[in-house]
């Protein structure tokens, strides 16, 4: 089953802006968020400061994906 991109509203700084996601990408940023002890417009805000010349909304999906591949990553040897 494919789900298709909502649209939500963010504020970064001050500045409105808008970013569709995946619905399970909006639940895992949420939990992202949650777990740096941020509120979304804040954790979005860092993510976009680092971002490069990625899109918002990629840059989120890489930054959830990071998290979780730390959070599961093999201990090292």
């Amino acid at each position: 089953m494919t789900t298709r991109p909502e649209k939500h509203s963010l504020t970064l700084r001050g500045h409105r802006t808008s970013v569709s996601l995946e619905p399970e990408f909006w639940e895992a940023f949420r939990k992202l968020a949650q777990a740096r002890g941020q509120g979304i417009n804040e954790c979005a805000a860092e993510i976009d400061e680092t971002r490069g010349n990625r899109g918002l909304a990629s840059a989120i999906r890489v930054a959830v994906l990071r998290a979780l591949q730390s959070d599961t990553a093999p201990p090292s040897p």
